[in-house]
């Protein structure tokens, strides 16, 4: 039984060359894109499973209530930590750390190297599973100049060198530290990352404003005892801080580390359910279609060739086959052919999954070896064999053995009409694919050419290292005089993310009880000039301005606003407690930073001394060349600050990487539109080739009564374009619907134009223009001779 099974799905292969490639190539190419999807599915999905008190990992996070919203942030007060556990019974450890990570220069040898990490508590190496390959944690961090490094860090730094505890290092060219731990290095999915960590007490001696319970400067993570519910915390925590500091607006809460990665989206206090979980259902949703479109492929493909197979379907009846044993072996045929697409999609991926890893930027693993990956790609080919193979087996198995031995002619109606439905699916689903395509590009490119207020091309960011904030007024001068050099300035943050707020201020005119978030920038004099901020009202700020009394600052638009009708020059802000106070000398216009997407929050400027910043923003001659001019500004920078190598950024590099999520789903979504397009297109280009087949006599009447080769092209043509056209009637609606709600995440986003529709419809109509008149030409150009001769 079994033999004769096989011989007769490899006889019916061999047979249908053509429709067995397609069938097959079609499956392969949906099981490899949909394999590659799940891959990255699995990559996000698995974000910090290698720490194993995830379940019980929480990071502090406060909302802060403002006039017309309400931020969420993860700064807390330096001081919360200890205070937390020493007071909250449910609490089972908690450490503090810098927020971020920041860049320190060591030199190893003759190599200085940057790398970037953390300050933590000892209980960081308790709260988070950090497997040491060298060293003890709880002799880590015994001595205060201690360092641990990743393995990947400790290579940068020593080499190929195996034992490096004991190691001395040379830090920002100060301090010697000691390497007293290598850990094995930190997954790639882990949304904790550093190359190194150093004791909290470092950073804690160096910032004296963290022991102030109304700073917010800190990450505090917090681990729970087993059992205790975070809520009955929550509860504890939302005056905690409010005890200590009443003027607080900050409410705590504890946010789990399983939503750290895929549920980071909040709104007015409260979480959104949205975040990177969203991307991660649609390209879930996406792999399931081109599953789907590709098993349609089969169907339609298996149905049309149904009078080829009708004889043979009616012998084995008269014979005693039942339905149901035929049924079986039409699907085992299916899932056969299925099997085999999974092999030729297990090397499609082998050789694209380095392209692909690129495409996402990870790296992601085949895994053929991991009993998962194995029984995900047994059940992906069971499924498409099993979808793909139930509706042909059933119309198949169905034939009556009386019609078919007398020859009678087949009736297809039901099937056809049936191919043509899934037809018309399979398109809706590419045309809804290619609209989208162009929304999200078209989103992406409205962000990234708005009016941001301030001038980031040829802006050069550089942070401070050494004695370069010390010697700035030299390292200033020598870079004018470069030639290649227009303005030079220093802020304590950078200007396209946010930096320090403060609220409780308070003027002339502010409603009581008025609760507004205002950033505070401070900068020298050149700043406007070198960023390209506009001085629309007032004077500049002067380095005079430094330690003026009352304090001399800078506004944007939006704060005029707030400080009511006329002009903000000369109107005073005073600070909580009115123990200070600051006069406006001048207004700039507002720019968008922080969240690209929002409006321009309102910002002051102060000035101040270079020791007190950590950014050079260096703007370079509109007319002069990039290599040219940071050759120039390399050659001051070694002469100035000979100590630390040269280390820059441009900010619109910058500015394009906080679109990396939107960048992603644009790439995905233009690669699996156009695949999805093209195993349409596969199944297109058989059921072409079964028509012009089915016709063949009926052409070559047509022929001989004088038809034209375009007449009879634009014959075979015409119904499936007509399934196109309802396939873009039925797409249209649909794509805008998702598409609208997609823009709606968006506070800065585009108006859908109808003309998206028009174009995307068109391409659709072209494709299946083009699938289909390859067929479509041959068919006309045949001899009518040879198709009418056994008449």
């Amino acid at each position: 039984m079994l033999k004769s099974f096989i011989k007769a799905t490899f006889r019916s292969l061999t047979k249908n060359k053509a429709y067995s490639f397609l069938n097959i190539f079609g499956l392969a190419i949906g099981i490899a894109c949909a394999s590659l999807i799940f891959l990255w599915v699995e990559n996000e999905v698995n974000y910090d499973s290698t720490h194993l008190k995830k379940d019980r990992i929480y990071l502090a996070r406060e909302n802060q209530k403002y006039d017309t919203y309400i931020f969420t942030h993860s700064s807390t007060p330096g001081v919360m930590g200890p205070a937390i556990q020493a007071e909250l019974p449910g609490i089972a450890n908690t450490c503090r750390s810098n927020e971020g990570t920041e860049s320190l220069l060591f030199g190893a040898g003759d190599k200085p190297v940057f790398a970037n990490g953390k300050y933590v508590e000892p209980s960081f190496f308790s709260i988070f599973t950090l497997p040491f390959v060298q060293g003890n944690p709880a002799t880590a961090f015994k001595q205060l100049r201690s360092v641990v490094i990743t393995q990947k860090t400790a290579k940068k730094f020593f080499g190929n060198e195996k034992n490096v505890l004991g190691k001395s290092i040379r830090v920002d060219n100060k301090q010697d530290y000691i390497v007293t731990g290598v850990l094995k290095d930190i997954p790639a999915n882990s949304t904790i990352q550093f190359e190194w960590l150093m004791p909290f007490q470092i950073y804690w001696d160096k910032s004296p404003w963290l022991k102030s319970w109304g700073n917010n400067s800190l990450s505090t993570f917090i681990e729970l005892k087993p059992g205790i519910n975070p809520e009955t915390l929550n509860k504890q925590l939302y005056g905690f801080i409010q005890k200590r500091e009443p003027s607080s607006l900050g409410r705590v809460f504890l946010f789990s580390m399983n939503d750290w990665h895929l549920y980071d989206d909040f709104k007015d206090g409260f979480k959104t359910g949205g975040g990177q979980i969203e991307y991660v259902k649609l390209f879930t949703v996406i792999a399931w279609i081109i599953l789907f479109i590709a098993c349609i492929n089969f169907m339609n493909l298996a149905t049309a060739r149904s009078e080829k197979r009708a004889r043979e379907v009616g012998v084995r009846k008269v014979l005693g086959a039942g339905k149901g044993s035929l049924a079986m072996q039409f699907i085992g045929e299916a899932v056969f052919m299925s099997v085999m697409a999974a092999f030729f999609a297990v090397i499609i991926i082998a050789l694209v999954l380095p392209a692909f890893n690129t495409l996402v930027q990870k790296q992601l693993v085949a895994g053929f070896d991991n009993p998962y990956h194995i029984i995900g790609l047994v059940a992906i080919t069971l499924t498409c064999g099993l979808i793909a193979g139930s509706y042909p087996s059933l119309y198949l198995s169905s034939f009556n053995p009386v019609a078919v031995l007398k020859g009678l002619k087949l009736k297809d109606s039901g099937a056809a009409y049936i191919r043509k439905g899934l037809v018309v699916m399979q398109f809706t689903a590419s045309v809804i694919l290619i609209i989208s395509t162009i929304i999200v590009y078209q989103q992406i490119q409205h962000v990234k050419s708005r009016q941001l207020g301030f001038n980031k091309d040829k802006l050069l960011e550089i942070s401070l290292q050494g004695d370069m904030a010390k010697n700035f007024n030299a390292i200033k001068l020598d870079l004018l005089n470069t030639g290649y050099i227009q303005s030079v300035a220093l802020s304590d943050h950078e200007i396209i993310y946010g930096g320090n707020n403060t609220s409780g201020l308070t003027w002339d005119g502010k409603p009581p009880g008025s609760e507004v978030l205002i950033s505070q920038r401070y900068i020298t004099p050149d700043f406007f000039d070198a960023t390209g901020l506009k001085l629309i009202d007032g004077r500049n700020l002067t380095a005079m301005d430094t330690n003026s009394k009352p304090i001399a600052m800078i506004i944007t638009q939006s704060m005029a606003k707030l400080m009511g009708k006329g002009s903000a020059v000369g109107k005073r802000v005073h600070g909580e407690r009115d123990t200070t106070s600051a006069v406006v000398v001048g207004v700039v216009n507002d720019y968008v930073y922080g969240n690209m997407y929002g409006k321009p929050d309102p910002v002051m400027f102060f000035s101040t001394d270079p020791v007190h910043t950590t950014m050079m923003y260096v703007r370079i001659k509109a007319q002069k060349g990039i290599e040219s001019s940071l050759t120039a500004v390399q050659d001051v920078l070694k002469r100035d600050n000979p100590a630390y190598p040269f280390n820059y950024r441009f900010v619109d590099d910058q500015f394009n990487q906080m679109f990396q999520s939107e960048m992603l789903v644009s790439r995905l979504s233009r690669v699996f539109s156009a695949l999805a397009i093209i195993i349409s297109c596969l199944g297109l280009f058989g059921l072409a080739a079964y028509t012009a087949e089915r016709r063949v006599k009926e052409i070559g009447i047509r022929k001989v009564l004088g038809a034209s080769v375009s007449g009879l092209a634009g014959l075979l043509s015409k119904d499936f374009l007509q399934l196109v056209i309802i396939s873009c009637v039925i797409a249209f609606p649909v794509a805008y619907w998702v598409m609208q709600g997609w823009l709606k995440g968006y506070q800065y986003h585009i108006e859908i134009h109808w003309w998206v529709f028009l174009v995307s419809g068109l391409a659709a109509m072209f494709i299946a223009v083009a699938t289909i008149s390859f067929q479509a030409i041959k068919a006309a150009l045949s001899n009518p001779v040879k198709s009418l001769r056994s008449e």
